[in-house]
């Protein structure tokens, strides 16, 4: 079963990006797991993954993110769920305009057995330290969904913060209020209630460049913020998780390697990531995947982003006027690079694209022409090439560096997209 909008044929000169997300019919009558027949691939690095939930502050102003890093084998520790909230079921059917009962009932019974592959609160393999990796979801997406990238990253020995936004980008998020006094206490020991924020609609007659430019500026003080609580918990200091969790937040401290740091993200996750590049140096090097550059301000196209910056693209999403934002900023830069994979959707990127089945997948562009599978590959390897050349890391990711030229099978240099020509200075 698949839910689609009027965004969804990827084309036309779109403000907003394409929103369509899947849920998919068991393939058994009667049965209502999806994972034994479709999976969300595990990581293919040296290293097992674990994956825990932070958020500090009673406020929306804290941070809330889950970590994906290495850890040891945790063969008692159960895989981690993949939505954990049913608020999040009801948070896609607003964003896919439909109703919640029927929404949240459906996502509930086809996706609500789905697990990711990395083990929930496992302890982290210490031993090393890893660079980190901030990640920046897309619109209408949350903390969670992309987890067949976080964790191909974690397994490769890096720790990767992916941060939900509270900026009402995202289809759901939350923050734990205290109760007021009034309230029954029984059920929660803690004193504290989830506080629901979700998916903002434009108004009518509302400018949406307006309203994304205001929301990508707080996306990247968030990703920053979310850096600087990883370096605080890395540097030994005590950090409150208000969630309740067993995962040892001190085994960390000295784990991150604080001199290579890098921001990647996912369609309006990728215009946070050159927002986040922009504002803090820290970020030595960015990976904006699909990149909806309409929130992008226009003071950032003047030499404002100075690391290195790779645009992987898919092909049925892009359009002229977009790639032309992404040639202006990356203009006469050799470090700033951009590949297109082709038979790619925007959905190649998160993992609906894994737990969809194959007609439906592409019927609804949940999938594209190529197979998933081998596409996130080809994002994750030329992504991994990026990140080894420029936090200069002693790994053998080298041996993709083919990839970040666009030369292999399924992926071209530069884009698809015809372009007018370059006017006149």
């Amino acid at each position: 079963m698949v839910f689609s909008d009027p965004w969804d044929s990827g084309y036309c000169s779109k403000e907003t990006p394409q929103k369509s997300l899947s849920v998919n019919a068991p393939m058994e009558p009667g049965s209502s797991s999806t994972e034994k027949f479709y999976r969300i691939p595990k990581g293919k690095g040296p290293h097992s993954v674990g994956c825990t939930d932070l958020m500090t502050e009673n406020a929306v102003e804290g941070s809330f993110l889950r970590l994906y890093y290495p850890s040891c084998n945790a063969t008692d520790n159960e895989e981690a769920p993949w939505i954990p909230d049913k608020e999040y079921y009801q948070g896609l059917s607003d964003f896919l305009n439909m109703y919640r009962v029927v929404g949240e009932r459906l996502f509930q019974y086809y996706v609500g057995s789905v697990t990711c592959p990395a083990k929930s609160n496992a302890a982290f393999k210490l031993g090393e330290k890893y660079p980190l990796l901030i990640f920046s979801h897309g619109l209408g997406a949350f903390r969670t969904i992309y987890s067949a990238i976080c964790i191909e990253m974690a397994s490769q020995g890096f720790v990767v913060a992916a941060v939900e936004h509270r900026d009402e980008s995202a289809s759901a998020t939350y923050y734990c209020k205290k109760k007021s006094i009034s309230e029954p206490q029984e059920e929660s020991t803690s004193g504290l209630e989830k506080e629901w924020i979700y998916y903002r609609k434009l108004k009518t007659g509302e400018e949406e460049r307006c309203l994304r430019h205001k929301q990508v500026q707080q996306r990247a003080q968030e990703c920053i913020k979310a850096l600087n609580l990883i370096l605080k918990i890395n540097s030994g200091e005590e950090v409150m998780n208000v969630l309740n969790s067993n995962f040892d937040w001190n085994s960390v401290k000295d784990s991150v390697d604080t001199s290579r740091i890098a921001v990647m993200g996912h369609s309006f996750g990728g215009a946070t990531v050159i927002e986040s590049l922009s504002k803090e140096i820290r970020f030595r090097c960015g990976i904006a995947l699909d990149a909806w550059m309409l929130p992008v301000g226009d003071d950032i196209y003047q030499n404002s982003v100075q690391q290195p910056l790779l645009f992987i693209n898919s092909e049925k999403f892009q359009w002229a006027d977009n790639i032309l934002k992404m040639k202006k900023l990356s203009s006469n830069d050799t470090n700033k690079k951009m590949i297109t994979i082709m038979g790619s959707v925007h959905q190649s990127f998160p993992d609906f694209t894994f737990v969809s089945g194959g007609l439906i997948g592409r019927f609804f562009k949940l999938k594209g022409e190529i197979d998933p599978n081998e596409a996130i590959d080809i994002s994750n390897h030329a992504s991994l090439a990026f990140l080894q050349k420029h936090l200069s890391l002693k790994k053998d990711f080298d041996q993709w560096d083919s990839l970040v030229d666009g030369i292999g099978p399924n992926v071209i240099p530069g884009t698809n997209i015809d372009l007018p020509p370059a006017e006149p200075e």
